[in-house]
């Protein structure tokens, strides 16, 4: 007799919908809290599951062939930004709680530029490194949809918009334009004319969304005083430009800053040049974290639950493995909280709040 075993046959999705007498893509939604099925057919799913011995990492692993059991994750941005970017590190904290629970690790890696992110997922496709990808910071000219289409490898955008071309692509995504105009709204309302956007990355989608938005709402009221200047994220940056745009002849009167660390920086900036925050000039940061309430006067900020974006990219993911169908779904519109480093424009002292229609 041969001393060699053959593998027990694992459980899959397939087996659980025979058994409960439902589709797979029933047994998706059941067994990754998704709507769409009611709540006698979820609790029988998971019945069934039990019974039959399922478990998650060995589902994913089953359904992909040669799984891996295991998400990529690759950041093409400049690794010196990544420490201090608290956006990042809530994001990543979530995507790891589902994982967790899941029992899925996660491999993550650093690269130069897109080109070299796009040789990643070839490799990992290749050598069965990892069963699904998360996608972060698409671009207005992105090559990595299609390489995931061409490879079959599941995928989450994060962050971009909606895609009909690319189908088999789940995106999570929020509305940075609908953010960019109540910042506006509000600054606006203050009597600030003069605006400038010290925004992240050229070229990212959520970059030229807000640059759009800040544009076509400046051209709405017939403002002329309003910019955007992009960044690598980082505060010395943030720093640099502030000191540029506040030398100008007629310096901005609030600035808007792509993340907490370079609206920080901006406020050590302008206080160099002897500006106050928020007498001669407002600050808001795009995300809010603690770094806005360590700093006098404390940042004005949009807030959003980065930790559950992370958990909703996750989700969608781990059901794109299970073998569930690709979908679309949109997070809250970020929420301005207003703080003491917004304030009435010195040079509109006589306009009123109810000035905020456009002339």
């Amino acid at each position: 007799m041969s001393g060699k075993r053959s593998p027990a046959r694992r459980p899959t999705m397939k087996d659980i919908a025979r058994h409960a007498g439902v589709s797979q893509s029933a047994v998706s939604f059941a067994l990754n809290g998704r709507p769409g099925v009611s709540e006698d057919t979820r609790d029988r799913v998971r019945q069934v599951a039990e019974e039959l011995g399922w478990r998650p990492s060995t589902a994913a692993r089953a359904l992909s062939g040669e799984g891996a059991a295991t998400v990529g994750f690759v950041l093409a941005r400049p690794a010196e930004t990544l420490g201090v970017d608290s956006f990042f590190l809530q994001l990543v904290s979530g995507i790891q709680e589902v994982l967790a629970e899941r029992h899925l690790g996660l491999l993550f890696q650093v690269v130069e530029d897109i080109e070299d992110e796009c040789a990643v997922y070839r490799r990992w496709w290749a050598e069965h490194r990892v069963d699904g990808v998360l996608v972060v910071d698409p671009r207005t000219d992105d090559p990595r949809p299609d390489l995931l289409d061409e490879l079959g490898l599941p995928a989450v955008v994060i962050g971009g918009a909606p895609d009909e071309r690319h189908p088999g692509l789940s995106t999570v995504w929020a509305d940075d334009a609908g953010a960019m105009a109540a910042v506006v709204d509000e600054l606006y309302a203050l009597g600030h004319r003069r605006i400038v956007h010290i925004a992240g990355l050229p070229g990212l989608a959520h970059t030229e969304r807000r640059v759009r938005t800040l544009r076509a709402e400046a051209g709405r009221r017939g403002l002329t005083g309003v910019d955007s200047v992009t960044t690598d994220y980082s505060d010395a940056e943030g720093a640099a430009v502030t000191r540029r745009v506040l030398a100008a002849p007629a310096p901005p009167t609030a600035l808007i800053y792509d993340n907490d660390v370079m609206a920080l920086a901006g406020v050590a900036a302008a206080t160099e040049l002897g500006f106050s925050v928020p007498a001669d000039v407002s600050v808001v940061a795009w995300e809010d974290s603690a770094l806005c309430r360590m700093v006098k006067p404390w940042l004005s900020a949009l807030s959003r639950d980065s930790v559950e974006f992370g958990r909703t990219a996750a989700r969608e993911l781990t059901a794109l493995v299970d073998g569930g169908p690709a979908r679309t779904v949109r997070v809250p519109v970020p929420r301005l909280i207003v703080r003491d480093s917004t304030g009435r424009s010195a040079g509109c002292a006589g306009i009123g709040r109810s000035s905020s229609a456009a002339p």
